[in-house]
């Protein structure tokens, strides 16, 4: 059973794999090991591994409570994008997209609110794809009105095809690059 995650001030985190007999690599006899969940965060898209208790019945999708901890995970730490599994590594993309689905609102404010890094840089610019006409596509059609859904931003920006995947992608590249100057949305492990 996944944790809801709906206590107020809690985060979850989408289950990317299960290991109900722990990792393999882990040295200990396979009695001793606890299942592991490989997950991302739904707030900061930290990669987290989770020790989970025993009969905890987690599927890949489900929410699982990290902050503070739910009730079937023991223990949990930040992880590299190197120690997901080979099935962590392919579910991520879902459960990215899944993300960005049920934080829409979230996601469409960035667009709304980025801002100049510096005097030649914007935030939009570190988007895959966003040059200097796109970006000020965006600019211009944000000062006529507010973007209020990924579909409106598609309509309205000429050459923006697809406004939540170049997240996805931004996302992705974050939290494969451990050496990236600027984040906007992943934290690293070491944050």
């Amino acid at each position: 059973m996944s944790d809801d995650g709906d206590d107020a001030g809690s985060r979850t985190a989408v289950v990317v794999d299960f290991l109900p007999r722990g990792r393999p690599n882990d040295d200990r006899p396979q009695y001793e090991r606890s299942p592991v969940a490989f997950a991302v965060g739904e707030t900061d898209f930290r990669l987290v591994e989770a020790a989970l208790t025993d009969d905890a019945g987690v599927n890949i999708g489900d929410r699982i409570r990290i902050e503070p901890l739910g009730e079937n995970v023991k223990q949990l730490r930040t992880i590299p994008y190197e120690d997901l599994s080979s099935t962590g590594e392919s579910e991520l993309e879902y459960a990215i997209d899944e993300i960005l689905d049920a934080n829409e609102d979230r996601f469409v404010e960035f667009y709304n609110d980025a801002q100049p890094i510096t005097t030649r840089l914007h935030v939009l610019n570190l988007l895959p794809g966003i040059g200097k006409k796109l970006r000020n596509n965006v600019l211009d059609a944000r000062k006529q009105k507010p973007f209020e859904s990924y579909e409106d931003i598609e309509e309205r920006v000429s050459g923006l095809y697809d406004p939540k995947g170049v997240l996805a992608e931004r996302i992705t590249e974050e939290l494969r690059e451990e050496d990236l100057k600027y984040r906007l949305f992943a934290r690293r492990e070491d944050e």
